[in-house]
């Protein structure tokens, strides 16, 4: 055991036991890579449910994203933020304040001094940053009532607390592309959400543009299962969702003349491409896709730098789900895109988490879209792969 792990878990457990020295913040700063896109993480004790949990706020640029953690799970966050994220840790508990200094994880400088914050904090820390939620426990939320989130005085049910931030997390993302949709208030939005499952995150984007920012809205949940889309039409009228209709059809066949967001979340392998090449077909302005189980490039990827790497299925697998990606996302800024690729759901619900954030701001006749092209070609080539992106 080193002595970041070391320290990290006798705070947190002492501060599980009440008895001894009490986290009271933590900061994370002095990124050890410039692309880390948040300059800072900072963590606070809450109460959830009954129970102290910690809170880790990303800090960025023009946004701040929160994470819950249990007790059992703070220690080992924070040890991965010091090994992968930031040199330096300031903390601050009820005994002393702590900063550790550690360019080298291994050979990490520790010090310690009086403490200076209060720990009168610690007897009130109640879940503060419900506030901040688009869609705030404690207040009831028709569809999330109906599918069971909350109970009808609007609390969270525990057990589906991560189906609760999930859907905020999602609302979150939504509110930050907004700004991009058309502002012609008379004209529906239209938004199509391919593969939409339960539609849990269909009825929240509904609820989020209808209810919450008073916008007309034309939304079409697309899945394959028949029982799943009239389970979901049943809801829609049961809640007077009459904007809000289910469809059963297939990606790739799915026809419109235009749509001014796509979502596909979690469509599997090649459907996910459809979803994409659709949605730039018909200009849409905003685009959100969480890929899942991209294996078109793992029987074609060949490279003789790579393969005394490639001969390992796990590391192969693993190359061809970031390429996959990346082409997509380079395809897509050839066609006047802007993308970003950020997590959408944590690693303990989801190995695949990256979403891709799309938003039309410019045309593939400009220098960007023209260089996005050529790297892609580059990368294309480079591993020898012809994915169906390329019809794009």
């Amino acid at each position: 055991m080193n002595k970041l792990q070391e320290l990290f878990i006798n705070l947190f457990a002492n501060g599980t036991e009440g008895t001894e020295e009490k986290p009271i913040k933590l900061v994370f700063s002095g990124k050890r890579r410039k692309s880390t896109e948040y300059s800072k993480i900072t963590i606070r004790p809450v109460l959830i449910g009954g129970q102290i949990s910690y809170q880790a706020e990303y800090s960025y640029e023009k946004k701040a994203i929160h994470k819950n953690l249990s007790t059992e799970e703070t220690a080992d966050f924070c040890l991965k933020v010091m090994e992968e994220d930031f040199k330096q840790a300031n903390i601050f508990t009820s005994i002393s304040d702590i900063q550790i200094l550690a360019s080298k994880v291994e050979n990490p400088r520790i010090t310690k001094k009086p403490a200076t914050l209060s720990c009168s904090s610690c007897s009130n820390i109640t879940h503060n940053r419900t506030k901040n939620h688009i869609i705030p426990d404690g207040v009831p939320c028709d569809f999330l009532v109906h599918l069971g989130v909350m109970d009808k005085s609007g609390k969270v049910i525990p057990k589906h607390y991560s189906k609760f931030r999930q859907i905020n997390r999602y609302l979150e993302i939504v509110e930050d592309v907004f700004p991009y949709l058309p502002a012609d208030k008379e004209t529906p939005l239209k938004i199509i959400d391919f593969g939409c499952g339960k539609a849990y995150l269909t009825f929240a984007i509904y609820y989020y543009l209808k209810v919450q920012k008073n916008r007309n809205v034309e939304i079409i949940g697309l899945d394959l299962k028949k029982d799943v889309i009239d389970f979901c039409n049943k809801v829609a009228r049961d809640l007077g969702y009459h904007e809000l209709k289910f469809l059963m059809g297939d990606i790739a066949d799915y026809t419109s003349d235009h749509a001014d967001m796509v979502v596909t979340l979690h469509a599997c392998d090649t459907a996910t491409d459809y979803a994409l090449i659709n949605a730039v077909s018909w200009n849409t302005k905003v685009i959100l896709s969480v890929p899942c189980c991209q294996h078109e490039l793992f029987s074609q990827i060949k490279n003789e730098i790579h393969q005394p790497m490639l001969k390992y299925g796990i590391l192969k697998d693993r190359l061809t789900e970031y390429l996959t990606d990346g082409l997509r996302g380079l395809k897509l800024e050839s066609k006047g895109y802007d993308v970003a690729m950020i997590e959408f759901t944590s690693l303990e619900h989801t190995a695949r988490n990256i979403m891709i954030k799309a938003v039309k701001t410019g045309s593939e006749t400009s220098q960007k879209a023209l260089k996005a092209q050529a790297q892609y070609e580059a990368l294309r080539d480079f591993y020898q792969v012809k994915p169906t992106i390329e019809k794009l």
